[in-house]
Parts: C-alpha cells; sequence; structure tokens
C-alpha cells in the first residue's frame, strides 16, 4: 500500500461505524454490520481449509418473524502497531485484525465497489 492511501484521519463510533480519510482524498465510511460481516480473521474467511464462519448482520432477517438480535456494538476498537485496529464485538468477536489496506480494498463506496449498496462514500 503506498503512503497516499494510508488513512489521514479516523472518526469511530461505536454505535454507528468507522469514517476514514484517506491520504489521497477518499473518504470511505463503514456501517458496523458490514464492518462485521466483513471480519478478515482466519475463523470468517476459512483461512487453512476451515468453513467459513461468515456472519450476516447487514443482511435481511428472513422469514415474517425474524429472531431478535441484540443491535451489534463494538465494545472497544484498539490500535495494532501502525498498519490495523482490532474491533472487540458485542457478540465476542475479538480475533479480527484490520489492517488499512484491508479497510481500503473493502471500501464499500459506490466508487470502489459500484455494485455494494451497503455503505457509502460521505
Amino acid at each position: 500500500m503506498t503512503l497516499a492511501s494510508d488513512p489521514e484521519h479516523i472518526a469511530i463510533s461505536k454505535s454507528r461505524g468507522i469514517d476514514i480519510d484517506w491520504k489521497d482524498g477518499h473518504q470511505s465510511h463503514y456501517a458496523l454490520a458490514y464492518l462485521r460481516d466483513e471480519c478478515p480473521c482466519a475463523g470468517c474467511t476459512g483461512a487453512h481449509g476451515t468453513v467459513p464462519e461468515k456472519t450476516n448482520y447487514s443482511g435481511t432477517g428472513d422469514g415474517p418473524f425474524p429472531m431478535f438480535k441484540a443491535p451489534l456494538r463494538m465494545n472497544e476498537v484498539e490500535p495494532v502497531g501502525h498498519y490495523a485496529i482490532r474491533i472487540h464485538w458485542s457478540d465476542g468477536h475479538k480475533a479480527g485484525i484490520y489492517s488499512w489496506e484491508h479497510l481500503r480494498k473493502i471500501c464499500p463506496c459506490e466508487q470502489c465497489d459500484p455494485k455494494n449498496e451497503k455503505a457509502g462514500c460521505l
């Protein structure tokens, strides 16, 4: 990743998500559900030949009476060196390390991923 694509400013809301202003001028918004669904940990991605344990927080509930889910929150966000953050989720998950490279790659805005309608640039 180039220095121009590193974050310049990061705003974290434990109940709404993460906004990043990148050094190259791009702006990204990551909603909580989208971030949790895009967890890069080995368990969620199926690394090492395991079955992926992907979540579907950003999906709609199935059936006419979806089960109640407690609202998703970030309980804690901690830096990992100068290259990433680790999120401790209210569902107990905390294995994912979200590198700046990963976050830029999964930017959900229409400019970065025209078919993704889950969130957008600011």
